[in-house]
């Protein structure tokens, strides 16, 4: 038997360093007391089950502030012309997107007769009040300023939410970019009150059509344009696998936070981001 493996052991190799008295280790680096310390279950008796339900969703929290960063970068990127740069943002959000996404499987082991157990420590807590997700909306163009006094109590994440209102979206800097690259964006498009959701603009239409009829010659617009569908098949794909993990925990009961419950997350169902990148799938020939 060879050394080092003997009783099915692995020999720690001398320059592994051990001693973190001085030195900053892994758990300090990550500050996992803090990390770890943030799951306090208020079931009582504490519910088996409640945990997979705090992590479940501070992981999501953890995930969106990333996409936050991640969107944040690349508007910037956008507004400075560096479209390269700013679609590998875009690739990294779509690769967050399908985590996300296939996290919901885990929760969906959490069956109704065990979630009804402790669903009523959640009080009005829900996820329709996180302000990251509320931004990744509004960076992505489905803005609502109705949606601010939900955040009043609460000025970390007002401001938060507001600035995701009051900047322009992800599309927004992509209009600009292309006009400024010599596209034909009208002017009232570019100057439009970016505090406004999205609504569908069939002027731009032509506009995509003549970049998919020749993707040699506008490669980069013609690959952004297909990145952005790629993040909104994403996001619609969250939604929907959101809904239907609700559906299967709580059936149609109303929402913790007052909604409808699944009735209000279908509706979300009917959203997007860019609806012109959908059109002109119409269009080609």
């Amino acid at each position: 038997m060879s050394e080092g493996v003997e009783r099915n052991t692995r020999t720690i190799e001398g320059s592994v360093v051990t001693d973190f008295a001085d030195r900053m280790s892994y758990g300090g680096y990550l500050d996992l007391d803090t990390l770890l310390s943030a799951q306090r279950p208020l079931s009582d008796p504490e519910h088996h089950d409640e945990l997979l339900f705090i992590i479940q969703h501070q992981t999501t929290e953890l995930w969106l502030k990333l996409v936050l960063h991640e969107l944040g970068a690349a508007c910037r990127l956008m507004r400075e012309d560096q479209l390269s740069p700013a679609l590998k943002c875009i690739a990294r959000v779509k690769h967050i997107q399908k985590t996300l996404t296939e996290q919901w499987s885990v929760l969906a082991t959490l069956t109704p007769a065990e979630y009804v157990q402790f669903r009523g420590v959640l009080g009005n807590s829900s996820g329709f009040q996180s302000a990251q997700y509320r931004a990744v909306e509004f960076t992505l163009g489905n803005k609502n300023a109705g949606m601010l006094r939900v955040f009043a109590a609460d000025a970390p994440a007002h401001a938060l939410v507001r600035d995701a209102l009051e900047a322009p979206s992800l599309y927004d800097e992509f209009l600009r970019l292309l006009a400024r690259a010599g596209y034909p964006i009208p002017a009232e498009i570019l100057e439009r009150d970016v505090t406004e959701a999205w609504t569908f603009h069939d002027e731009l239409v032509p506009v995509f059509t003549a970049i998919y009829a020749d993707p040699a010659t506008h490669w980069a617009a013609y690959e952004t344009c297909e990145e952005l569908v790629d993040l909104e098949d994403n996001f619609q794909l969250w939604r929907f696998r959101h809904l239907k993990t609700v559906e299967r925990i709580i059936g149609l009961k109303t929402g913790t936070g007052g909604s409808s419950g699944v009735p209000f997350l279908r509706r979300a169902l009917e959203l997007t981001f860019f609806p012109e990148l959908l059109a002109v799938r119409t269009e080609i020939s």
